[in-house]
């Protein structure tokens, strides 16, 4: 029983990376829609008297900005770091997961 000629169990680093990046971009439009949403769990003068201080609408909409913005960012710093590395392996150039 060799264990020379047999392929490795894990994929390599490079590849494992690359997909993982992949995954995270796939996952950034997720993370956006709960990022958004959460203002929608902010008080609101409606909720009574006993309810904590309203957010102000000018802090709402700094922050839907913000999150949007940094979005943007986070998936053109992965994009790019994808790009940089044009090595692809066998099942993600032939489009299979």
């Amino acid at each position: 029983m060799s264990t020379q000629g047999a392929t490795p169990v894990f994929l390599e680093r490079r590849s494992y990376r690359r997909r993982r990046m992949m995954d995270a971009l796939r996952l950034l439009p997720i993370l956006g829609v709960f990022l958004w949403m959460l203002p929608l769990f902010w008080p609101t003068p409606a909720d009574g008297p006993t309810a904590p201080e309203a957010v102000p609408l000018s802090t709402a909409a700094t922050y839907v900005f913000v999150v949007w913005l940094a979005l943007i960012a986070s998936a053109f710093s992965l994009w790019s770091l994808l790009r940089a590395r044009p090595e692809m392996d066998e099942d993600a150039s032939q489009g299979l997961r």
